[in-house]
């Protein structure tokens, strides 16, 4: 019995290794155990602040950007945060969004490599959405609070700020399945909410 016992505990250990191996080294693994994870209620508590600040300064719902950063990167839990077809950051910016589509370049909305996207001076030239919101002289999609200013300024001008909010997220991701799914977690916060610690966040 004790052997047995012994077997099925070193069974469990080996497990466990196996998960966070897998885990720390796997996107695909890290993304499903977040999305299996984290509740359809649960928002993390250090994305808070900037959500409010951010909805505040362009009159839009917060819950809005909370529920749109759950459905782009899983709460910037996705690793990394670069889709297949070159959105980046905690929101999932084309760079020529980022940038304005005034400047060269894809019609999905891809740059050349070379492109600094971050440059505060090509993207007022091009009235792209990159906002340098600390005032470091650079407008990051993987600064969070430069990312969500963006992502609030994008969704504002496209009828957040005026009740239009399955028309924002339409603009914002072409698709009538992205916007159920961003209205699902929308409607969940408004009806209740808890704030969380991330499991497994390696910040």
């Amino acid at each position: 019995m004790k052997k047995l016992v012994v077997i099925v505990l070193s069974g469990i250990v080996v497990l466990i290794g196996l998960f966070i191996f897998l885990f720390n080294d796997n996107s695909q693994v890290r993304q499903f155990t977040y999305k299996t994870v984290i509740g359809e209620h649960q928002i993390p508590e250090k994305y808070i602040n900037v959500y409010q600040e951010a909805a505040d300064e362009y009159d839009i719902p917060w819950q809005l950007l909370a529920s749109v950063h759950r459905v782009e990167t899983i709460f910037s839990t996705m690793d990394p945060m670069e889709s297949p077809v070159g959105a980046l950051g905690h929101f999932q910016f084309m760079p020529r969004t980022w940038v304005g589509w005034s400047h060269p370049g894809g019609d999905v909305g891809e740059l050349d490599d070379d492109v600094d996207i971050t440059d505060v001076e090509l993207i007022d030239e091009h009235n792209g959405y990159g906002i340098d919101v600390n005032g470091n002289g650079v407008a990051d999609p993987f600064d969070i609070y430069d990312a969500t200013y963006a992502a609030a300024a994008f969704l504002a001008d496209h009828g957040a700020s005026n009740g239009d909010l399955e028309g924002a997220l339409f603009s914002y991701n072409r698709s009538d399945d992205y916007v159920n799914e961003v209205m699902g977690y929308y409607n969940a916060y408004n009806e209740d909410y808890e704030l969380i610690t991330i499991p497994l966040d390696k910040e």
